[in-house]
């Protein structure tokens, strides 16, 4: 499988990572074969499945929340770029 890659992400976007940036996340990253975790920083008990809408839910992430994003597997590092690219803009909420 490869080893595991990590990038931290912040949430920028005013309302969190709510219903529907969850639901853009998860879809993001089910696009790629890869193993996707996230988990609130300094947290590892809060990791989730970065593909499932509920579990990411589940971290509640506010905006300012900085987030670990782990990647192993086919795809990892374009994985990890794009949920990158995604976070910086703000999970394309305004």
């Amino acid at each position: 499988m490869g080893e595991s890659q990590t990038i931290t992400i912040t949430v920028k976007n005013r309302l969190g990572l709510h219903a529907r940036p969850a639901m853009a996340l998860a879809d993001l990253a089910s696009g790629y074969a890869c193993e996707v975790t996230i988990e609130r920083h300094n947290e590892p008990a809060t990791r989730v499945n970065a593909k499932s809408i509920m579990e990411m839910m589940m971290l509640a992430a506010t905006q300012g929340t900085k987030l670990l994003v782990t990647a192993s597997g086919d795809g990892a590092d374009s994985c990890l770029e794009a949920i990158a690219e995604f976070a910086d803009r703000g999970f394309d909420e305004k």
